[in-house]
């Protein structure tokens, strides 16, 4: 059966043209000249692919993109956003609000039938949906190395979505030795991670993990492990962190994890039980195409579970010598983009000083507002 794109633009004869175009490739075209059609159309019909316009009054594009993330019977569909909007900064919206890819205005009908078939193949792959049971849906934070603000990342995603969600999150630390909650917020016990993995496999169960969780002030239950070397026996504590992952997903609803770099034991079978993997990259071309190649790594892997993989780009510094956002995600094929974050040294600084939580230094600002928009989009995923 041919696939069926949604064409969204306010110009007639864009739509027009763009219909003839991809008509002559054999697909099934439908329309929509304004926002709200194209979200009730979206809903309705469910197409395999919508090709949206940004400058739309009323309801522009960027909002039907969040509108269509939004709700868990359109999440997956891909959205090409196809607009005469060409600077960098309309472009990172676009990725932020939900974008798959981007094409700017005029394009080559060649070209475009190329993105289009891309995104329709990458499509394939359904985005992830806890089933019935209700096991907790298991949200894995990585990056191809060290410094790169994995930790950082998980804790205050956790704390998001519980703002969302009003559910008591859960968050773990998997690096034994490697731990830094419990130094930036305060927190005495914290090598509970290791404790459980000195037990024996079939010793780590539901009473004895809340047992050693940390409730805090905000939201979210904490596994944290300490920053000190210990005498772990590595060629066990895989098969110790995949049962104690286990047992948190019969137990709660959403667990997010510090996973850190792929040099952690069982780093394959971890990911590969994960609903949803951010990888985290920044924009020296040097760790780009060493996301790359973990990306593929992660990919070629069968998973266990259905899942999503997303990048996220966090610059650390102000500079006009890193990557955008754009060249990031032609440097990944596939993986475009979805969220950045900005540099904050001063938030960061003042984190550290009050041993808080980044989200909680400047809960209104752009770094906290990032965090939200990636836990509205998990959350969506979830169906919760």
């Amino acid at each position: 059966m041919p696939e069926k794109i949604l064409i969204v633009d306010d110009d007639l004869e864009t739509l027009r043209l763009i219909g003839v175009m991809l008509q002559r490739q054999g697909f099934v075209i439908s329309a929509a000249n304004t926002g709200e059609l194209a979200i009730s159309m979206a809903k309705k019909e469910l197409p395999d692919l919508i090709v949206l316009d940004i400058m739309m009054p009323i309801v522009d594009g960027y909002r039907v993109a969040r509108e269509i993330r939004n709700d868990p019977a359109t999440a997956q569909i891909p959205i090409l956003m196809f607009t005469a909007k060409s600077q960098v900064d309309d472009k990172v919206a676009g990725y932020d609000a939900g974008a798959d890819d981007y094409l700017t205005k005029p394009v080559h009908p060649a070209e475009l039938s190329a993105h289009v078939k891309s995104l329709l193949a990458r499509s394939t792959k359904p985005l992830p949906a806890i089933p019935e049971k209700r096991n907790g849906f298991i949200i894995g934070v990585t990056g191809c190395k060290g410094g790169l603000g994995v930790s950082t990342l998980a804790l205050n995603l956790a704390i998001g979505i519980n703002a969302i969600t009003k559910e008591e999150s859960f968050a773990v630390e998997l690096k034994p030795g490697m731990g830094s909650w419990g130094v930036e917020l305060d927190i005495a016990d914290s090598h509970s991670l290791e404790k459980l993995l000195a037990l024996s496999t079939n010793e780590i169960t539901s009473e004895v993990v809340d047992k050693h969780a940390v409730h805090t002030s905000f939201g979210v239950r904490l596994l944290m492990a300490s920053n000190k070397t210990r005498q772990i026996l590595f060629s066990e504590s895989a098969e110790k962190t995949l049962k104690l992952i286990e047992t948190l997903s019969n137990d709660n609803p959403l667990i997010v994890l510090d996973i850190g770099d792929p040099y952690l034991p069982g780093f394959d079978e971890i990911c590969s039980v994960c609903n949803q993997l951010l990888v985290l990259t920044d924009g020296f071309p040097a760790t780009v195409l060493r996301t790359r190649r973990l990306l593929g790594n992660i990919q070629f892997e069968p998973a266990k579970t259905t899942r999503n993989i997303d990048v996220v780009l966090y610059n650390h510094i102000r500079s006009d010598l890193l990557l955008t956002a754009e060249q990031v995600s032609k440097m990944l094929p596939g993986n475009p983009v979805r969220v950045m974050f900005p540099p904050v040294p001063e938030q960061i600084f003042q984190a550290n000083q009050k041993y808080l939580p980044l989200i909680k230094i400047q809960p209104d600002g752009l770094y906290a507002q990032q965090i939200f928009e990636l836990s509205k989009m998990i959350t969506a995923r979830v169906g919760v």
